[in-house]
């Protein structure tokens, strides 16, 4: 076999890759220059979840997933995935298992938006190995997905900012990780796209057991397609449970600090900002 073409590792060594995927945090306790973001929080995300991520600017949401990423230590407590420590897993394992997205995407060199969502597939290549039929159909469905048909050949160097983060986010899907951590997925995107992106992660999450954990800012966007949430204010205090029980005006105010109304028209309900006393 000549060197540029490697076997890929055997499938049975990453057999329960397949399984259900499972993250829990037990008691942890993550800090940043000596404030303390998140107080011994206990909690258990699986398949099928999709967990949206509240918090004001600054209250340590990117910090936290990072952590759940494997990307940063916790200051105390753990964070297991299938019941292994997240220290554990080897790289190329983690890599098939879990897919993450960063809120900040750097593009230093020119690469074609087909090659920028072809890169989610490099966890499954071995070494020096090119890409396969495999390869291609799980890229061609991630562009179809994220509606990138036309930009295919597109140099990313050119696109929007909400553009860009439709390549990234293709790329994710195309890693084919049952585990998606995002942070801020639906950033820089119009309304009607940003509904679709949660459209597809919601659809992830029914029809093949996704497990996405993401953070975003619109609290009527996370009511509408989170089955759970977590609100954090900054301060070590956290809320976690299913959406409707965390994601309520009485809650966001507090975590949020300011105040929330939920208005009804008898079909649909939102949260807004309401009236303050300083105003």
């Amino acid at each position: 076999m000549s060197w540029w073409r490697r076997p890929r590792p055997a499938p049975d060594a990453f057999a329960h890759l397949d399984a259900a995927p499972e993250l829990a945090l037990h008691d942890l306790r993550v800090t940043i220059d000596g404030r303390v973001l998140i107080e011994r929080l206990s909690m258990t995300a699986t398949a099928g979840q999709l967990w949206c991520v509240v918090g004001p600017n600054g209250a340590g949401k990117s910090t936290w997933l990072s952590v759940l990423a494997g990307l940063r230590s916790p200051d105390g407590g753990s964070v297991t995935l299938d019941g292994v420590p997240l220290a554990d897993w080897p790289a190329l394992a983690m890599a098939r298992r879990r897919a993450f997205l960063p809120q900040t995407l750097h593009d230093t060199f020119p690469i074609t938006v087909y090659d920028a969502v072809m890169t989610g597939r490099h966890p499954h290549l071995a070494r020096w190995e090119w890409e396969g039929d495999a390869d291609a159909s799980a890229v061609d469905a991630a562009v179809s997905a994220l509606q990138l048909q036309s930009l295919a050949q597109r140099d990313v160097r050119t696109l929007s900012g909400g553009e860009r983060q439709r390549v990234a986010m293709a790329a994710v899907v195309a890693q084919e990780a049952r585990v998606l951590l995002l942070d801020e997925p639906v950033a820089h995107l119009d309304l009607h796209q940003q509904v679709a992106v949660l459209r597809l992660l919601r659809e992830g999450c029914r029809k093949h057991g996704w497990l996405v954990v993401l953070t975003v800012h619109d609290l009527n966007l996370a009511r509408r397609f989170a089955t759970h949430a977590l609100l954090m204010d900054g301060a070590g205090h956290t809320t976690s449970g299913i959406a409707a029980d965390v994601l309520t005006a009485e809650h966001c105010a507090c975590a949020l600090r300011t105040p929330i109304a939920e208005v009804a028209d008898g079909c649909h309900t939102a949260l807004i900002p309401g009236d303050s006393d300083d105003d």
